[in-house]
């Protein structure tokens, strides 16, 4: 006997013409399309995803989210991202798995301790529940922490964030796949985008392997692989990095790891998952590459890190590790910006770690920006002439830990 399974969204064929095309399957993609459809009644709009929606950063990633950024350009962006998470599990009527558990980064040095002050001032300025707390207290958040002067990095104290926490990224793909497609959107899988015709100094069309697409707006959405098609089909060098970032789950164990973990000096963070499985993830590889493989050394580094700070898990067994790419500006902020080179071209790139906690705001508000053709004040700090004006943004300390330097 065959069960037979209903899709979550439909298969369609591919149209001459749209409204709208977006380059990418993955969160940011699908999230710009719901929103074109749901917030802006622009329905006629194709994803046009390489492979098969999800397949990239989307899945995986650890599934973290949060809104204690350092800088008061991103906080805003992603307080908003965490006040979306229940609204779309109720407007998508999709169970999302969003759990604020709370987020605890730890602090190991009193540098560490004195910018962790200054990220909580900016985070409670901007209305977001952020507290210093001292090593006591990060022991009664989470007992299973060695607060003694046994580990490398002692800690010290650290910065705890209620709001944040987890969310399934599978399920947002599967609601924001399933919202999509119920008003009209078309996704279209093992589709690979080959050029974008410009004609006048305006986006006319996008070809694919599949045929040719009429179209005035396209929305650069690819992750990864976003500056490689931008260079491509447009000739435009992007300052991208693209950098494997490797992560692993344990076997299932006991419910003892009750918010997330994280430390820049050992370059871990941790959470449990539904399933008791430790989940946890390293810093970068250090040098570009394009491949999701994963080396015996983070195996190494994240049993060491890990059986530091939380001596419990040690001899605890690895089960999977995977590799996910990211896409790297030199300031660790995202590029969202519109009509460069060519007008009706749009792009949402270069999130590196942030890409999965920012995805539906982001759909959101470059949804808007591609429908009206105006730049929402939010996303003006992030366009791409920031670079050339020399004014990038300092997200980049809120990860360093200044022990790790010395």
């Amino acid at each position: 006997m065959f069960l037979k399974f209903n899709r979550l969204w439909k298969e369609s064929p591919l149209k001459s013409s749209y409204d709208a095309v977006i380059i990418g399957g993955g969160l940011h993609g699908l999230a710009a399309a719901y929103f074109l459809a749901s917030r802006h009644n622009i329905r006629d709009v194709a994803v046009i995803e390489k492979k098969f929606i999800g397949c990239g950063a989307a899945g995986r990633n650890t599934a973290i989210v949060r809104a204690n950024q350092r800088t008061q350009e991103n906080i805003p962006l992603y307080k908003e991202a965490l006040d979306l998470w229940p609204i779309l599990t109720q407007e998508l009527d999709f169970n999302l798995m969003f759990y604020n558990c709370g987020n605890l980064n730890l602090a190991h040095s009193d540098a560490a301790m004195k910018a962790f002050r200054m990220n909580v001032a900016t985070a409670q300025f901007h209305g977001v529940d952020s507290q210093l707390v001292d090593a006591k207290q990060c022991k009664e958040l989470v007992p299973a922490l060695d607060i003694t002067d046994r580990p490398r990095y002692p800690i010290f104290g650290g910065m705890f964030h209620p709001p944040g926490g987890i969310v399934r990224h599978d399920a947002v793909v599967w609601g924001l796949a399933r919202g999509a497609s119920k008003l009209g959107v078309h996704i279209h899988q093992g589709t690979e985008v080959t050029g974008i015709g410009v004609k006048h100094g305006k986006v006319v069309r996008v070809d694919t392997d599949k045929g040719r697409i009429q179209t005035t707006r396209v929305l650069n959405a690819a992750g990864a692989y976003s500056a490689g098609i931008a260079f491509k089909c447009l000739g435009q060098r992007l300052p991208i990095s693209v950098l494997t970032i490797q992560a692993m789950v344990t076997q299932p164990l006991k419910p003892l790891l009750h918010h997330v973990v994280s430390s820049g000096a050992y370059h871990a963070y941790a959470n449990q998952t539904l399933k008791g499985e430790i989940a946890t993830g390293a810093h970068m590889d250090p040098w570009p590459n394009y491949t999701n493989q994963s080396t015996a050394h983070y195996i190494k580094h994240q049993a060491e890190a890990i059986g530091e700070m939380l001596p419990c898990l040690r001899g605890v067994k690895f089960m999977r590790i995977w590799g996910g790419l990211a896409d790297m500006t030199p300031d660790m902020a995202p590029i969202m910006d519109g009509h460069i080179p060519v007008a009706g071209y749009y792009m949402d790139c270069g999130w590196g770690y942030f890409g999965f906690k920012s995805s539906t705001v982001t759909g959101k508000y470059m949804a808007q920006y591609v429908a009206t053709g105006e730049c929402p004040e939010i996303l003006k700090p992030f366009r791409l002439k920031r670079f050339e004006e020399h004014r990038l943004m300092g997200e980049t300390a809120a990860l360093v830990d200044y022990t790790a330097n010395n």
